[in-house]
């Protein structure tokens, strides 16, 4: 099969991509326009992505409308709406193949020419590859929206083979305090709020919870399917303690549940907790995000992120793993504050797709300068305790 980046550079070219070499606008079309029957093909993702890496180092951040109407951006949320909103928070990947394989990637945080690379670097080309993205796409980055976009659009190509769940970062809250408010109201400044809200109502339909995968020779598991509901803003209490807890807990080595004091929401779940979990899921892989190198630094027994990730708990019934797929984070410190560290996916592979392949990668060096949308030298790192009275709805 034809590779998909065949009209983006090759892997080798993209990283040596330097800023002065696309000083020329390539021949893409801009701006974007929605197809007229309403129906994405690859060639239409392909060119996104092309012009918005072309605008990234070419463009001001206020001429992204330039390229990407407003107009088609209502579109594109529209689609993924009614995709999203179809589809139950508990997903069963069921309808895998002897040769399919499962891509899952981590935290993004806006890294826009990292996603590039990964997509590259994995390829999207087989009809047997699935992918599941782990949340947490926007904030911290200059690119939060360009990143999110592209997924919703790989979302709406191929709703069947692309999962998108939802982070501890696609929240009212957060995007507030970490960057991506305020990026979606620069580069769309009059028509921000109209596109701010509108990604809102896309995170409210992101899953909130790991999808399982089944073979097909299992045959389905009866599941409770639940509901989307409306829960995008903290505080996390009443009926809000569950989705506060899926997404901003952490594994610790101490077993048993504790309260996420680092964070001031959430828990900390032991291995005997996951190996609870696992047993009686009657799975062998928890693969979650959610923890950079800087959440590590004060987790003692914990593995560190300078790969990209950490098998955290071993126990009878499998393994718990951390993945993160942000490298040289966080980019905007000094050199000597970032953490240096390499970003990861993994590879789940048949028959039993519990086996998994780590993928580490280096951040792109290449990528073009760009201001912080939040106060980085203020900011706290991993979200670390929260003023909880800040998020009561007024």
């Amino acid at each position: 099969t034809q590779p998909i980046f065949n009209s983006l550079p090759s892997i080798a070219s993209y990283l040596e991509f330097e800023h002065n070499s696309s000083s020329q606008s390539p021949q893409l079309q801009t701006p974007i326009d929605w197809p007229l029957d309403g129906k994405l093909t690859l060639n239409w993702v392909q060119s996104l992505m092309s012009v918005f890496d072309w605008a990234s180092r070419n463009l001001e951040p206020t001429q992204l409308p330039n390229v990407f109407l407003v107009e088609v951006f209502d579109s594109l949320a529209l689609f993924n709406s009614k995709i999203l909103h179809k589809e139950a928070n508990c997903v069963t990947i069921n309808n895998l193949a002897f040769e399919s394989t499962v891509v899952v990637v981590g935290d993004l945080h806006g890294q826009l020419h990292d996603l590039f690379f990964l997509l590259h670097d994995v390829g999207f080309s087989s009809e047997n590859r699935f992918f599941v993205f782990n949340g947490d796409y926007v904030d911290r980055g200059a690119w939060g929206l360009e990143s999110f976009l592209i997924l919703l659009a790989w979302k709406v190509l191929m709703p069947k083979r692309v999962y998108l769940l939802r982070g501890n970062h696609e929240s009212k809250y957060c995007t507030s305090v970490y960057g991506f408010e305020k990026e979606v109201l620069t580069k769309y400044n009059d028509r921000g709020k109209h596109v701010y809200c509108k990604c809102l109502g896309c995170f409210e339909g992101l899953f909130r919870h790991m999808p399982a995968i089944s073979k097909k020779s299992k045959g389905k598991k009866s599941r409770r399917a639940f509901n989307h509901e409306p829960i995008l803003h903290p505080p996390w209490e009443g009926p809000n303690v569950i989705p506060g807890d899926v997404l901003w807990s952490d594994p610790s080595i101490s077993p048993g549940l504790s309260p996420n004091i680092e964070r001031g929401i959430g828990l900390l779940w032991g291995p005997d907790c996951t190996e609870d979990f696992l047993k009686n899921c009657q799975l062998k892989l928890i693969i979650r995000s959610h923890e950079g190198p800087d959440a590590r630094e004060n987790r003692p027994g914990l593995g560190g992120m300078d790969e990209g990730y950490t098998i955290d708990h071993i126990v009878e019934s499998g393994k718990l793993i951390t993945l993160f797929s942000a490298p040289d984070y966080p980019q905007f410190q000094s050199t000597e504050e970032r953490y240096k560290n390499k970003g990861a996916y993994i590879i789940l592979e048949p028959p039993n797709f519990d086996d998994y392949v780590f993928h580490s990668f280096e951040a792109i060096t290449s990528r073009p300068k760009a201001d912080p949308f939040y106060n980085f030298e203020e900011m706290i790192d991993s979200d670390e305790e929260l003023d909880l009275a800040s998020m009561v709805q007024s």
